[in-house]
């Protein structure tokens, strides 16, 4: 009897789940759009000043603060424990700041300088940037979760300069609808990081458009690479569209400056390496990307995002 029972159990506890995840997903949601909603209370400096105070207090209580840790230790085996604390307090100072500049993304670069103080932010490289819209031919952006990342599409598309950005979504889905329809609005054209995603940027490069594309993300099935000198895979997705187009790859990156200000840099673009018939060599391109992204961090390490899993080969 208990056995004819499972296969008719089995359904009814998988729906279970699925109905259990949904409400988790939006409870979690509704107290994020909450505490956004208070935060708009506030003037934009003191809610991004206060969201950051309440990260550094509760960052270290969350699982991924674990993750971050030990990332750290692996990356920076020289560095004392309350170094790699610092490290990791600051990063999520950082991502606090992150979230709560969805709020006035459509308005970071309206918002006017304070008391004669320097602008909100400032752009390096901005003849790159005009020189690249009057030659109009397709081009990859690749950055990292440094700063406030999500500035750089803005920058583009405010010089007139569309990009389509590769994005990777939530796993909340009413967290996902929120971030997505925030981005969409400032940036322009979103791609969802997911089966046939690729595609979709060839597409893109193919009618002459540009692309952007976050490099430092764990890739299970990558190119072998290493990253701070420890080994891990990386996506070959910006190397084989580049050899496949011949397109130029630029590397972007944001960096947080005091008071609530940023510094973009847009860089002119890579010498990519070669193979012996003159293609993009892929796997020797994956690691420059690499090798870029890491100085990046080690100038600000507080600002990149510790917890991601990024030296995780399965």
């Amino acid at each position: 009897m208990a056995q004819g029972r499972a296969p008719v159990l089995r359904p009814l506890v998988a729906r279970t789940l699925r109905i259990a995840k949904t409400v988790e997903h939006w409870l979690v949601g509704q107290l994020a759009f909450a505490v956004l909603w208070l935060l708009r209370l506030l003037p934009p400096d003191r809610a991004l000043a206060f969201a950051d105070r309440a990260a550094r207090r509760l960052g270290p209580l969350v699982g991924r603060h674990r993750v971050a840790m030990d990332n750290l230790r692996r990356a920076y085996p020289e560095k004392s424990e309350e170094e790699l604390q610092a490290i990791a307090s600051d990063m999520w100072g950082n991502m606090a700041r992150l979230a709560g500049e969805y709020l006035y993304l459509d308005r970071m670069f309206d918002m006017p300088p304070r008391g004669g103080e320097a602008a909100r932010v400032e752009l390096v490289g901005e003849e790159i940037f005009l020189r690249l819209r009057e030659e109009k031919k397709p081009l990859i952006f690749f950055t990292a979760h440094t700063g406030n990342f999500e500035l750089l599409p803005v920058a583009a598309s405010l010089y007139d300069l569309p990009v389509t950005a590769l994005f990777r979504a939530p796993n909340n889905p009413y967290i996902a609808k929120y971030i997505f329809s925030t981005r969409a609005e400032a940036m322009g054209e979103l791609l969802a990081s997911r089966a046939g995603a690729a595609f979709g940027l060839a597409r893109v490069l193919e009618r002459g458009g540009n692309i952007g594309v976050l490099v430092d993300q764990k890739f299970r099935k990558g190119v072998p690479t290493t990253f701070f000198g420890l080994p891990c895979n990386t996506s070959p997705l910006v190397a084989k569209l580049a050899r496949q187009y011949d397109c130029d790859v630029h590397p972007a990156r944001s960096i947080r400056l005091p008071g609530n200000r940023f510094r973009l840099e847009i860089c002119d673009r890579l010498e990519l390496p070669r193979t012996e018939k003159g293609t993009v060599d892929v796997p020797a391109t994956c690691q420059l990307l690499n090798d870029v992204v890491e100085g990046w961090v080690r100038e600000h390490p507080g600002q990149w995002m510790w917890f991601h899993k990024r030296w995780q080969l399965d």
